[in-house]
């Protein structure tokens, strides 16, 4: 995989002088990272810290949270933000200063999430991190259906096998032999008629995690996005995400009528936990008898429309729906895999040598319900220790093929 953990463990591990092979199902800038909208959260503001992170994770996660590992996540978060914005990621700053624009999003009480290009921080990170891939000369193999895992005598990681299906001199099957295999491969939203997930996103690293005889974890906790783009009840594939910091600047959800009606429901009303708004929605929707209620965002005008939410304003006006002057008919949609292949807090999973990190992940971190934009901080915070606990170990090289580029 390639997104934010997977580039991120590959360019730690090779910065240590590891010999790092990229391999990716699409192409590098294809998966998950690059729609992410909303930001990355940590404790960046002068008015929180760790703690409060911590607290509010706790709540979202519905009690099945792992306190170690959220309490590993908030603490080493703040820095590791700081690093990727040395690797070359630039966010959105206040007017007028250097520091960093923070916002809201959903079971936050504080302003913490850092966002770039308004609400395009996924793409940033991305094109940050594959730049520096890119910079750094790591071999990268595009293209690759990973199959299975390949274990030695003892039952250790030796490599993966693939079916690479671009073109050009890896072409076919064949394998990469290492001692060390971080799985990266993003979620399984696809498995659903609506999502908002790419269509790189079927599951893969569940599924050859499973084969290998790795435990996973929590795999039910699939969370549904509340405000997803309607685009009617026949819709399938890849739908856009109205992301949370719409109603993190101020957006009210509405019913036809134009009632808001999370207010009074609970304390943080549209901002509440994910689980709780997406019931809220289709609570509603079920007693109107409609599928469908509305995000009201007319009152920020066309150019903060334009200025903080290009992406989501560009997408919502290609489906002829103008949110400067409309409200914005959503639904819930298939979103992000809480669990996973369940790891300690290396990422490590009970197969020696495997490592999993990012959606495809069950770190602990989430429990029943991801606290909104601790994804891209997972897969960072998480990325970074794998690559620590490999480059601290003694393993031999990894090999790709022979000399001449064959496999």
């Amino acid at each position: 995989g390639s997104g934010v953990a997977g580039l991120t463990a590959a360019l730690r591990c090779a910065a240590a002088g590891r010999r790092t092979v990229v391999v990716t199902k699409a192409r590098l800038d294809d998966g998950s990272t690059r729609w992410a909208q909303g930001g990355i959260a940590a404790a960046l503001g002068t008015d929180d810290t760790p703690e409060q992170h911590l607290t509010d994770t706790l709540v979202a996660g519905a009690g099945l949270c792992d306190e170690a590992a959220v309490r590993t996540l908030v603490t080493e978060g703040p820095a590791a933000v700081h690093r990727l914005i040395g690797s070359g990621a630039r966010f959105d700053t206040a007017p007028g200063t250097d520091e960093i624009a923070l916002t809201r999003e959903g079971g936050h009480h504080r302003r913490r999430i850092a966002h770039a290009g308004g609400d395009a921080t996924g793409a940033e990170i991305s094109r940050a991190l594959v730049e520096a891939v890119r910079t750094a000369a790591l071999r990268t193999v595009e293209n690759a259906l990973v199959l299975d895992l390949l274990t030695d005598a003892a039952g250790r990681t030796a490599g993966v096998t693939l079916h690479v299906m671009g073109e050009g001199q890896h072409d076919g099957v064949g394998a990469v032999h290492a001692p060390a295999v971080i799985l990266a491969t993003g979620g399984m939203g696809q498995v659903f008629s609506a999502t908002t997930n790419p269509a790189v996103s079927t599951g893969d690293g569940v599924a050859l995690a499973l084969r290998a005889g790795a435990e996973v974890s929590d795999l039910e906790f699939v969370q549904f996005h509340p405000t997803v783009l309607y685009l009617g009840p026949d819709a399938e594939g890849q739908q856009p995400l109205i992301s949370e910091a719409v109603r993190g600047e101020g957006a009210h959800l509405v019913d036809a009528d134009g009632v808001r009606f999370m207010a009074g429901r609970h304390e943080l009303a549209e901002l509440a936990p994910r689980d709780i708004v997406a019931k809220a929605i289709m609570r509603r929707a079920h007693e109107q008898g409609v599928d469908h209620m509305y995000l009201d965002a007319r009152h920020f005008g066309a150019e903060m429309w334009r200025n903080r939410f290009p992406t989501i304003l560009a997408a919502c006006r290609d489906h002829g729906i103008d949110p400067v002057t409309e409200p914005i008919p959503v639904a819930p949609a298939a979103h992000y895999a809480s669990g996973g292949v369940r790891t300690d807090l290396y990422g490590r999973t009970t197969v020696p040598g495997l490592y999993a990190c990012g959606e495809v992940a069950c770190t602990g971190v989430h429990g029943a319900n991801r606290l909104a934009s601790n994804s891209l901080l997972e897969g960072l915070v998480f990325a970074e220790r794998i690559a620590a606990d490999i480059v601290s170990g003694t393993a031999p090289k990894l090999t790709y093929g022979d000399d001449d580029g064959g496999t």
